[in-house]
């Protein structure tokens, strides 16, 4: 009996797992060096720094900006990245999070020095981020919140009060609360660049707030940035229903690399260690849309 076990352990272990490959990136905070880092690992980029992430979708869920020196750099990556991956027929999805959002709106509180002197300096810089400035209009069309198959992401979170509505409509308020009213509730604490709830609330509470919001969204899991996992580690919560990888690339928080990774059903982290299995929940599809 042991030894079937051990048969079929070993046997489960080497199946591979099927379906589309969808990847997810957490938050880079202008760290040029650590994010390529993180992307080769992941096998979203060659040693040269090109897509080679074939069909595959890859998520970044935002906060490329602020704490480190390399915003221009990584924003310049994300959108060549974008072409290199609809040329290779794969597709680079980067979200808004919340720093790209307070550099739109002009609060630079946490813009590291040499960032300001990459853009040639702060009326550059501002010059770049104003809504025709080559960043600001890139940025400005970005997406809050992504559904690929069964899964959401967004950089904080998505609210059932924000759910209500779908996914278009969400982002479009986002747009929309970018260009006119920076006070809109969506940009506000329980908005998708900003809620923390589901990582910092006891499950009991974040938990049925989040089957309320997959239930609206139509899907079974979430996964988020945000709220940097002080271990280095992703983190599972609410059966696997939500992924939470900020994991702190940058230096600025502990240079831990790493990656979340599904392949239909499964999914895991990767880490320059090896892949660790993730708890998968329930009514997780193969399918990618």
């Amino acid at each position: 009996m042991v030894t079937s076990l051990l048969v079929w352990f070993a046997c489960a272990q080497a199946a591979p797992a099927t379906g589309p490959r969808v990847i997810a990136i957490g938050d880079l905070h202008a760290d040029l060096d650590n994010a390529l880092a993180a992307l080769q690992l992941a096998g979203v980029i060659d040693a040269e720094g090109s897509w080679a992430a074939g069909s595959a979708t890859v998520v970044q869920t935002g906060d490329t900006t602020d704490r480190g020196p390399d915003s221009r750099a990584i924003l310049a990556l994300m959108r060549r990245l974008s072409t290199e991956a609809q040329a290779a027929g794969g597709r680079l999805v980067p979200l808004l999070g919340n720093h790209e959002l307070m550099n739109l709106l002009g609060d630079w509180r946490y813009v590291h020095p040499g960032d300001i002197e990459a853009y040639g300096g702060e009326e550059s810089r501002r010059a770049a981020l104003a809504p025709n400035g080559e960043d600001g209009s890139w940025l400005r069309t970005l997406d809050a919140v992504a559904v690929v198959g069964d899964t959401v992401f967004a950089h904080g979170g998505v609210h059932p009060d924000h759910a209500s509505g779908g996914v278009d409509a969400l982002n479009d308020a986002v747009r929309a609360a970018i260009a006119g009213d920076p006070d809109a509730v969506v940009l506000g604490p329980t908005g998708p660049l900003w809620y923390r709830g589901y990582v910092q609330d006891p499950e009991e509470v974040a938990c049925p707030t989040l089957d309320r919001a997959l239930a609206l969204l139509g899907a079974a899991r979430m996964v988020v940035g945000h709220t940097t996992r002080k271990d280095g580690r992703i983190a599972s919560r609410c059966g696997g229903r939500l992924a939470v990888i900020d994991i702190g690339i940058a230096d600025h928080y502990g240079a831990h690399l790493g990656a979340w990774e599904a392949r239909g059903v499964d999914a895991r982290a990767l880490y320059p260690t090896g892949p660790v299995d993730l708890v998968d929940p329930d009514g997780v599809s193969a399918t990618s849309r």
